[in-house]
C-alpha cells in the first residue's frame, strides 16, 4: 500500500528547518499541498523572519509541488488563524496539522527563571492549542482530519535541565488522549511523535550525537503514516535513526487496601505488588481506572 496525499492539505508549524522541513517536504513529494509555518526566530524563541520557511516552499515549488509559506507565530491566535484561513482559501480545505514547532530554554528549576518556564509552555502547549483550534472546525465540518503533537522523551521520561520543557511535552500527551476521543465521530486522529533527531534543538549535545545516523528525515516516515488516511489514534510513537517504538501510558492491576487507621502502613508494605507491571492496563480513557477501582474494590468485598 503506497501512502499518498494527493488532495489532501497540509500545515507543518515550525517547517522551516530539521524535522519540520522534512514532514515539509515529505507531504508535499506524496502529493499534499504544504503550508509551510515557521517564525524564523532564533533557538529561544527570539527574531523572527520569514525566510526559512520560504527557502522550503521554494523547494517544494521545484520538485513541483504546491506550498505557501507562513511566518505566524504559533503564539499568536489571530495569526494563526488567518494561516488556516488563507489556506482554505486557497485549497479549499485543510486535512493534516502536524505541531512541531518548539523552543529551548533549558535550565535547572532552581536556576530558572518563570518567564523562561512560561514561554516554553506558551509556545509547545499553547501554540499547538492554538494551531489545534484554528483547524478543529474545519475537520469537523469535512468529517476528517489528521493531528500530530511533538512530544518528546523529555517529557514522557524525564531529562535534566528541562522541566519547563518537559512539562509542555507532557501535557502534548494529555491534550492528545482527550482531542482523539472528541474528535473520533468526525474521524479526527490524534498522535503524538517523540522524535530523536540530530536538529538545532540538540545541537549542544555536539560529540554525543551521530549527525548522520540521526538525521532528522528518518524519523518523518512514521509522521507519514500517522497522518494517513489509515493512520491509528491515540498513539505515542518514538522515533529516532530509523527505529520506530511506541509508548504507552499504563496503570498496574493494583492491591485492594481498603480503609483504616493502619492504611498508609498497608500501602507502604504493599508498594512492591503495587508496582507489579504483570498484566498493566491501557484505558480506553480516563473513566476507565474510576470503573476498575471500583470494580476491584467490590470484588474484595465480595460484593461482585
Amino acid at each position: 500500500m503506497t501512502i499518498s496525499f494527493e488532495g489532501r492539505v497540509a500545515i507543518v508549524t515550525g517547517a522551516g528547518n530539521g524535522l519540520g522541513r522534512e514532514h515539509a517536504l515529505e507531504l508535499a513529494r506524496r502529493g499534499a499541498k504544504v503550508v509551510v509555518n515557521d517564525l524564523g526566530g532564533a533557538r529561544d524563541g527570539t527574531g523572527g523572519s520569514a525566510t526559512a520557511a520560504e527557502s522550503v516552499v521554494a523547494e517544494i515549488e521545484a520538485m513541483g509541488g504546491e506550498a505557501m509559506a507562513s511566518a505566524a507565530s504559533v503564539t499568536d491566535f489571530p495569526a494563526v488563524q488567518k494561516m488556516v484561513e488563507d489556506a482554505v482559501a486557497r485549497w479549499g480545505r485543510v486535512d493534516i496539522l502536524i505541531n512541531n514547532a518548539g523552543v529551548l530554554r533549558d535550565k535547572t528549576f532552581a536556576k530558572m527563571e518563570l518567564s523562561d518556564f512560561q514561554f516554553v509552555m506558551d509556545v509547545h502547549l499553547m501554540g499547538s492549542v492554538n494551531c489545534t483550534k484554528a483547524v478543529w472546525e474545519h475537520m469537523r465540518n469535512q468529517n476528517y482530519g489528521r493531528i500530530v503533537f511533538t512530544t518528546s522523551s523529555s517529557g514522557l521520561f524525564g531529562n535534566f535541565g528541562q522541566s519547563n520543557y518537559g512539562a509542555a511535552k507532557m501535557a502534548m500527551v494529555g491534550l492528545m488522549q482527550t482531542l482523539s476521543i472528541e474528535g473520533a465521530k468526525n474521524d479526527i486522529r490524534v498522535n503524538c511523535l517523540a522524535p530523536t533527531a540530530a536538529t538545532r534543538m540538540t545541537e549542544d549535545l555536539g560529540a554525543r550525537l551521530d549527525l548522520d545516523t540521526l538525521r532528522p528525515g528518518l524519523v518523518t516516515p512514521g509522521v507519514m503514516f500517522l497522518v494517513s488516511e489509515d493512520a491509528p489514534t491515540r498513539a505515542i510513537m518514538n522515533a529516532g535513526a530509523g527505529n520506530f517504538e511506541r509508548t504507552y501510558v499504563a496503570y498496574t492491576k493494583g492491591v485492594y487496601i481498603g480503609s483504616g487507621d493502619d492504611a498508609a502502613e498497608r500501602v507502604a508494605a504493599a508498594w512492591d505488588r503495587i508496582s507489579d507491571r504483570e498484566g498493566e492496563i491501557v484505558p480506553e480513557s480516563g473513566a476507565a481506572q474510576g470503573m476498575n477501582e471500583v470494580q476491584s474494590a467490590l470484588k474484595a468485598q465480595g460484593k461482585a
